[in-house]
């Protein structure tokens, strides 16, 4: 029997969630082939990237997301943030930003992530220069001086499918965007320090008597932040940070007992709750990659950290790591080299550094309870509320912490389309 054909792509992308489908239609219109490996179609209702919740996009990502041309498959879905409120149950303060104050028209965008991966997804689909292993998943990964391979082994869909034989692919360059537990950073011999926060997100969309208008909420509890952010429909999306045996009773509620504790929690802001969707909880952890980079390999999203929602930063800063990536990639002869992967990791550290530190901080800080530190809190957000540059800052939030600025978030492509 004849040894299996090898496909030679220059990149290798394993995880098509939100980062993974950004980065390959990063790299569609330049002159490097690349081929982008997903285990769960973008329409299936399994996908774990693409399902309920919602992401918070800052005006840096939604410029990523135009110049990709994502955007305007996104524009009816997208709910602008205008007005953002911060408070501190139980304790005297808090703090408003206002787009207008900022010279803004938002601050930001949210949209329901199954919406975004649809979008990223149509325009992949228009990107045949990017080719596609979906749904299938990396079975083995094999590192070697000049090249990365491996072997991609198709996901049958039906229990009577025969396994077909794994694929073998040879790249310059494995990107791992398979999230926090990935199989291609694990490979690569990569470590990650994991902290448990011993919380859950429960996320679920709510109807009130109040339609949204752009205001969105975030409040710290005793239990832990309670984000409220307005959807286009007029709606709202809530995640609500509770302690896993907190999290576990009010899962077990009737929907009458459920939106009546909601509502005891956060108040009447939003008016009074009147219908709630199905809920959905997710443990939470802050995973930190040992590095960004090894030898032909590279990690982005959650693969190189993953994020408490705390901010909603964690796309984000992923899109970030995905933009840049495609700047050094696009421009190396030899997209895997250790010098081109060094300097990108350079280039993304004080960014990665400042909004892990950011919001690990603000999730330590909001939850501690020791003498002074809860006076302390209300003391600075009153201040914040007061400081012009504070704010301004703050608003700006989304287009990181320092370093270079991707040629996307410029809006400029990442490299010139290939001559026929």
């Amino acid at each position: 029997m004849s040894a299996p054909l090898t496909t030679r792509v220059d990149v290798a992308i394993a995880g098509g969630g939100l980062v993974g489908a950004s980065l390959g239609l990063a790299l569609a219109g330049t002159d490097k082939r690349v081929l982008l490996i997903e285990a769960v179609p973008a329409g299936d209702s399994g996908q774990p990237s693409f399902d309920d919740r919602t992401s918070a996009l800052g005006n840096g990502s939604r410029r990523i997301l135009e110049t990709l041309g994502v955007w305007q498959h996104l524009a009816g879905s997208a709910s602008a943030v205008r007005e953002i409120q911060v408070s501190d149950a139980g304790h005297p303060g808090g703090a408003r930003l206002s787009a207008r104050e900022q010279g803004l028209e938002a601050l930001g965008y949210v949209v329901p992530n199954r919406q975004i991966g649809a979008a990223l997804w149509r325009q992949l689909a228009a990107c045949p220069q990017v080719l596609v292993r979906c749904p299938a998943h990396v079975s083995e990964v094999r590192f070697e001086p000049e090249s990365v391979r491996l072997s991609v082994a198709a996901v049958s869909t039906t229990a009577r499918s025969a396994a077909a034989a794994p694929e073998l692919i040879e790249a310059r360059v494995a990107v791992a965007a398979d999230g926090a537990l990935s199989t291609v950073r694990a490979a690569a011999g990569i470590g990650a320090t994991v902290e448990d926060y011993a919380q859950v997100a429960l996320v679920v969309h709510l109807a009130t008597d109040r339609p949204s208008s752009g205001v969105a909420y975030e409040r710290f509890t005793t239990t832990g932040p309670l984000a409220v952010l307005p959807l286009a429909d007029g709606g709202y999306t809530v995640v609500w940070t509770l302690a896993p045996e907190r999290a576990r009773a009010v899962l077990d509620l009737d929907d009458a007992a459920f939106m009546a504790e909601l509502q005891s929690s956060f108040g009447w802001r939003i008016g009074r709750i009147l219908r709630a969707g199905a809920r959905s909880a997710y443990p939470l952890r802050l995973s930190r990659a040992d590095g960004m980079v090894g030898p032909r390999v590279v990690l982005v999203g959650n693969a190189a950290q993953a994020l408490h929602p705390v901010a909603g930063q964690g796309f984000n800063l992923g899109l970030r790591d995905a933009a840049l990536l495609a700047d050094s990639l696009a421009a190396a002869d030899d997209p895997g080299a250790p010098a081109v992967l060094e300097s990108y990791a350079a280039r993304r550290a004080a960014d990665r550094r400042g909004m892990i530190g950011f919001t690990d901080g603000l999730v330590k800080l909001f939850a501690s309870e020791r003498p002074g530190v809860a006076a302390a809190r209300g003391l600075g957000l009153t201040l914040f509320d007061l400081l012009p540059g504070a704010k301004r800052a703050l608003s700006r939030l989304s287009w990181g912490f320092g370093g270079d600025t991707p040629r996307l978030m410029r809006g400029l492509p990442v490299a010139a389309p290939r001559q026929p």
